[in-house]
C-alpha cells in the first residue's frame, strides 16, 4: 500500500483551518502527531491565535489495559477556553477514543463554544458517536496496523505504518 504524502496533507489541513480561525479560537494539538502539525502550521496562518496540547494518557478509558506511556509530557492550555472555538489537531483519527479523552481534558480547562476536530487521516474504524468535521484523506487499513505521523531526516512529515 502507498501511504499519502504527509506533507501534502499538512499543507491542505492549513489552508482549511485558515479558512475557519478568527479571534475566538484557540488551536489545540494531541500529543504528538497533532502537537507536530500544529507547530507547523502555525507560521502560515492568516493570524495569530491561542495554542495549547494535550496528553490523553489519563484521560483514556484503557488507560488500565494499555499502562503508562513511556514518555508523558503534561497538557498545556494556557488561555482561557470558555466560549472559545476549538480546533483539535490530531494526525490520524481511528476509534474516537483518543479524541474523547482529549474532549474530557478540555472539559477541565473550561466550557468551549464549540470543538472542531481537524485531522489528516480518517482510517474509518469509528467505534464511538465521534467524526472529524476537517478530515484531509481517508484510508482502511488491517486492525493490526498502526499508521504513525513521523519526521524524516530532513524534518519533512512521513506516515510510517
Amino acid at each position: 500500500m502507498t501511504l499519502p504524502n504527509a506533507e501534502n496533507l499538512v499543507e491542505n489541513l492549513k489552508n482549511q483551518i485558515n479558512e475557519i480561525i478568527d479571534d475566538k479560537t484557540v488551536l489545540i494539538g494531541v500529543q504528538r502527531g497533532g502537537e507536530l502539525i500544529l507547530q507547523k502550521i502555525l507560521p502560515g496562518l492568516k493570524s495569530t491565535v491561542a495554542t495549547g496540547s494535550i496528553d490523553t494518557s489519563f484521560y483514556r478509558d484503557d488507560f488500565s489495559s494499555g499502562g503508562l506511556k513511556v514518555e508523558n509530557n503534561p497538557s498545556k492550555i494556557d488561555t482561557e477556553i470558555n466560549g472559545k472555538h476549538i480546533i483539535l489537531i490530531d494526525d490520524v483519527f481511528s476509534t474516537g477514543r483518543t479524541v474523547r479523552a482529549a474532549m474530557n481534558e478540555i472539559f477541565d480547562y473550561g466550557r468551549p463554544a464549540k470543538i472542531i476536530l481537524a485531522v489528516l487521516i480518517d482510517r474509518n474504524e469509528q467505534e464511538l458517536p465521534i467524526t472529524p468535521q476537517i478530515c484531509i484523506e481517508k484510508i482502511s487499513l488491517n486492525k493490526n496496523q498502526h499508521l504513525e505521523l513521523g519526521l524524516d531526516e530532513n524534518k519533512k512529515f512521513i506516515f510510517q505504518l
